[in-house]
C-alpha cells in the first residue's frame, strides 16, 4: 500500500486549490485527478455523492469529501506545521477569515464573476449575465479592500506564522488572478502578502495550472507581478 493520497479536483475551483496547498504545506505527497463536477461521472458519485469537489482518497481507500473537513483533518493528523493557530483566541481568528472567504467571498464575488465568466459557459454554453459579473467585480473591491487592511497590519492575514486563512484566502484569489481580474496595484499591501504566498513552493503546481480554452493572465504566473 503506497502512502500517496490521490486528490480528485478542478483547475478552477478554489476549495481544490486550498486542500493541494494544505497538502503540500504539510509535507504530504498525492496525485490528482482533474474532475469536471457537472460532468456527474457515476464513478465520481461512488466517491462524492453530491457530485462536489475536493475529494480526498486516504492511503487504505477511505474517501474524504467537504474542503473544511478535509482541511481540518490533515491538520490533525500531521500537526506541523500546526496551520489553525497555537491558541484559542489565535484558531478563532484564523476560522473567522477562513470562514468569511469561504462563505461570503464565494457568494458576493466568485459565484456572480467567476460563475458567470467561465462556469455558466461550460456547463450551459449560454451567454454570461453582465450585470451579475459587475456586481462581482463591485464586490471584489470591498474583500480586496480588507485583505489590504490585514496586511498592513500582520505578518500574515491570520497572524505572526502562515495559516490556513493565508491558504484560504490565496486559493480563491488566485482564481480571479488567474482570470485577470485583480488590480494589485491599486492594494499594495495586498500585493505584497500576496507575492509573499505566491513564492511559496507549495504554489508552484498552482502557477502551472492550465484550463483548456481558458488562458491565464499574463502576469499569473509571475512572482514579481
Amino acid at each position: 500500500m503506497t502512502d500517496r493520497r490521490t486528490l480528485y479536483h478542478y483547475s478552477l475551483c478554489p476549495f481544490s486549490r486550498k486542500v493541494r496547498l494544505v497538502l503540500y504545506e504539510k509535507g504530504l505527497p498525492y496525485a490528482m485527478i482533474f474532475e469536471t463536477p457537472w460532468a456527474r461521472r457515476p464513478e465520481f458519485l461512488q466517491l462524492s455523492p453530491l457530485g462536489t469537489v475536493p475529494v480526498l482518497i486516504e492511503p487504505d481507500g477511505h474517501a474524504l469529501t467537504d474542503h473544511v473537513a478535509i482541511c481540518e483533518y490533515l491538520n490533525e493528523i500531521k500537526p506541523s506545521p500546526n496551520l489553525l493557530g497555537e491558541t484559542p483566541r489565535g484558531r478563532a481568528e484564523v476560522r473567522r477569515i477562513t470562514n468569511i472567504f469561504d462563505g461570503d467571498f464565494y457568494m458576493d464575488v466568485f459565484k456572480p464573476l467567476v460563475g458567470e465568466r467561465v462556469f455558466k459557459a461550460l456547463k450551459t454554453g449560454t451567454a454570461p449575465n453582465s450585470n451579475m459579473i459587475r456586481v462581482g467585480r463591485e464586490n471584489l473591491k470591498r474583500y480586496l479592500g480588507y485583505v489590504d487592511w490585514l496586511a498592513a497590519r500582520r505578518s500574515y492575514l491570520g497572524g505572526r506564522n502562515l495559516s490556513m486563512a493565508d491558504l484560504t484566502v490565496s486559493a480563491h484569489l488566485s482564481v480571479l488572478d488567474y482570470l485577470g481580474e485583480i488590480s494589485w496595484d491599486n492594494y499594495t499591501d495586498a500585493k505584497l502578502w500576496y507575492a509573499k504566498i505566491k513564492s511559496r513552493p507549495a504554489f508552484n503546481s498552482l502557477l502551472h495550472d492550465k484550463l483548456t480554452g481558458i488562458m491565464p493572465s499574463s502576469t499569473y504566473a509571475n512572482l514579481d507581478f
